[in-house]
């Protein structure tokens, strides 16, 4: 085994159901399978309970000061949780340094206030925080942004102006008045954003810093900023407040820094009075994943692991890591002194105290989605999570328990239903969670078969086990009619949907398959193959097509690392050896489709669309859209592609051209004067969303 494959081999890999968790009452406790995880850590000045950093996650309650109070109250509840040390999202320290206009910002004593609601609410839990400086730099998406250059980047529509010296020194003045209000305002430390293609990093890398003054071309100018930041904030704020440091490791762009420069650059800002260094992987603007579900988890654990003997103060790990058992194994290695986990803390606020309590089963898994977190960011909309939607609205979404529990019967036990069903039991109902399929999970047994969302294996576990714990009772394997369901008090249809019949000539053609019948494995599909449809069903159904069945999923990291072209040695400039352009193999010749004109597969999450999109791209899936589909016949399929009509020669159609809603029980049991409610696919049948079920499930049952 060598270094990279220690993150890996020792975790719990999804895919693997029981083999992360067991369903059983605990028998050991957290302290004995997590000492590492769970140990304090003695920073001098002040201790941490133990080694677990809720890492920065804008959610955009920080932008208006009315929603202070939700803040105070979502990062109470992960406090409570158990968490050690808390990073706020993003804190622009002066008008230049929005992400976007009239966004989060700490400038002014008159902006105090707000403040310190979240620090006296996570204090009172016992947790200790710290504010996230960040200032955008050219990542800004308002016409005042700044930077070390004038190079606009390619997520922002502005391009930066590029600072005088003299107003380099203003940025610098604003970073450490930031600071200082900070500690006015109770915080326990700040993080001062140097990673990820953000203003101190657009100085720090030759990428984006063209400079010819003091600031600009040695390696000794390129980090003078972010060495004169981090010493000015700590001759402002004294020896007893945390400065972290979030430190880039590995750039993943070209003309990024070289493993000399990070080093120098580690010791440097060390010299200069860092508390922490958290680790920062790849830019914004990178075309390689860091943090979706394709990555494997603690996938750059050993990138941290490289910088220990190099400084001597503590190493924050991070990216991927979803798992108590991952995060022990993490620290066990040597690889980090924490580790920092964001995501999973929206998935859920207990994540610490269950790990403490033996339950780790019982936590609610982040699957690396990102469609109700980063989606939502670059969305400009409130930040949420497709499994637990009551993150970031803890205040709108009480579980308030019953005064008078009713009897209820979900029918459908897709991720409308177990979410409802879960949280009505919470409340305090009987519940009753009936499904005509012999196991729970509704669409999300199709999910998990997708290389690369494996992590959907860790949901079903989850309620599997969160029903069992709540006492629900589960009615699987029969087909309710409305005279079973006349006796609960409410009925909930969460039914789900069916695939849309194909109506063009040809539809009953044997090369013609459903994607159930492909996912479900029914079929046994040939090597070459048109896709009807190229939404989010047909881009899964074209990964699980073309994933060579000689690769293993989830992928090792070894593999991961070549397949990106990631220096494992780091010697390459930004970790880069090969462009991720790189063609990959495939088990089939595959054409994805679709009627309407445009690139396929733009309705894709905005953070994940793109390697779903690369992927299928490197494999040589042929997406066209403004497709009109002429028949199907022995030849294979007939189309017409602006104004051709065509021949694909393939030997089988495979057809996601959408869904109806199942909803048949509605209108008897309505006519038979029963109380029911439809939610999920079942209520719209539009493309599957399982964050819409999950949210509408969760909803319904508080309302109840």
């Amino acid at each position: 085994m060598n270094k990279h494959d220690t993150a890996v081999a020792v975790a719990n890999p999804p895919g693997q159901p029981g083999a992360a968790h067991s369903s059983a009452a605990p028998t050991t406790s957290g302290a004995d399978l997590y000492p590492h995880l769970l140990a304090p850590l003695d920073l001098g000045f002040t201790r941490l309970r133990n080694r677990v950093l809720m890492g920065s996650m804008h959610t955009g309650l920080e932008d208006r000061a009315a929603d202070f109070p939700k803040l105070a109250a979502y990062f109470a509840e992960r406090a409570r949780g158990g968490v050690g040390l808390i990073v706020t999202g993003g804190i622009a320290p002066n008008v230049a340094g929005w992400l976007t206009p009239f966004g989060g910002k700490l400038s002014s004593r008159r902006e105090v206030p707000r403040h310190r609601l979240v620090t006296t609410a996570v204090h009172a839990e016992g947790g200790h925080i710290c504010l996230q400086i960040l200032h955008a730099g050219r990542y800004g998406y308002h016409p005042l942004c700044v930077s070390a250059s004038a190079i606009r980047s390619p997520i922002s529509p502005f391009k930066p102006r590029a600072l005088t010296t003299w107003g380099v020194h203003r940025q610098r003045a604003a970073y450490i008045r930031c600071a200082v209000l900070a500690r006015e305002a109770g915080y326990d430390g700040v993080e001062v954003m140097g990673s990820e293609g953000y203003f101190l990093h657009q100085f720090i890398a030759p990428r984006t810093n063209h400079r010819t003054d003091e600031y600009g071309g040695s390696r000794e100018n390129r980090h003078r900023l972010a060495l004169e930041v981090v010493r000015g904030i700590r001759a402002a704020v004294g020896p007893d407040f945390m400065i972290i440091f979030r430190l880039s490791l590995l750039d993943l762009v070209e003309q990024g820094n070289d493993w000399e420069d990070i080093v120098a650059l580690a010791q440097g800002l060390e010299a200069a009075g860092v508390t922490l260094f958290n680790t920062g992987i790849g830019w914004h603007e990178a075309r390689i994943p860091t943090i979706a579900t394709r990555v494997p988890r603690a996938a750059f654990s050993w990138v941290t692991a490289k910088l220990r003997g190099v400084v001597a103060v503590p190493l924050v790990c991070t990216n991927r890591i979803n798992d108590p058992a991952v995060a022990e194994q993490v620290l066990a290695a040597g690889h980090a002194d924490m580790v920092s986990m964001a995501r999973p803390l929206l998935a859920d606020a207990e994540f610490v105290n269950k790990a403490a309590a033996g339950r780790a089963a019982s936590i609610n898994t982040c699957i690396g989605c990102n469609q109700a977190c980063l989606d939502h960011v670059f969305d400009r909309q409130y930040v949420s999570c497709l499994v637990n939607p009551r993150a970031a609205r803890e205040t709108e979404l009480l579980i308030r328990p019953v005064t008078e529990p009713k009897q209820i019967t979900v029918v459908g036990a897709g991720p409308a239903g177990m979410a409802c069903a879960v949280t009505l039991a919470e409340r305090g109902h009987r519940v009753t969670l009936a499904d005509a399929a012999m196991e729970i999970g509704g669409q999300f047994n199709l999910a998990k078969r997708i290389p690369g969302k494996e992590e959907f294996y860790e949901t079903l576990r989850y309620y599997d086990v969160r029903l069992a714990e709540l006492g629900v009772i589960r009615q699987l394997g029969c087909r309710l009619s409305a005279a079973d369901l006349l006796a609960p008090d409410e009925v909930v249809l969460a039914t789900g949907v069916v695939p849309r019949a194909w109506q063009l000539p040809g539809a009953d053609h044997p090369k013609v398959v459903g994607y159930l019948d492909v996912l479900q494995g029914r079929v046994t599909v040939g090597s070459r193959v048109a896709i009807i449809g190229a939404g989010g069903i047909g881009f899964d159904v074209a990964e699980f097509l073309t994933h060579p069945a000689d690769e293993p999923h989830p992928t090792p990291l070894p593999l991961f690392l070549t397949q990106w072209g990631i220096d494992p040695e780091l010697k390459a400039a930004g970790g880069l050896v090969s462009s991720p352009n790189a063609r990959l193999p495939s088990a089939r010749e595959v054409w994805l489709l679709q009627r309407k004109a445009g690139v396929p597969g733009k309705g894709l999450g905005k953070t994940t669309g793109w390697i779903h999109r690369m992927v299928l791209k490197r494999r040589g899936v042929q997406a066209l859209g403004g497709v009109e589909y002429l028949g199907v016949d022995d030849a294979g399929l007939h189309v017409r592609v602006r104004g051709t009509v065509q021949l694909l020669a393939v030997d089988h159609v495979v057809v996601c051209a959408g869904q109806e809603s199942l909803r048949e029980l509605e209108a008897p049991l309505r006519a038979a004067g029963r109380s029911v409610h439809v939610i999920g696919g079942a209520s719209l049948a539009a493309e599957l969303d399982a964050k819409r079920a999950i949210r509408e499930g969760t909803e319904l049952a508080i309302r109840l």
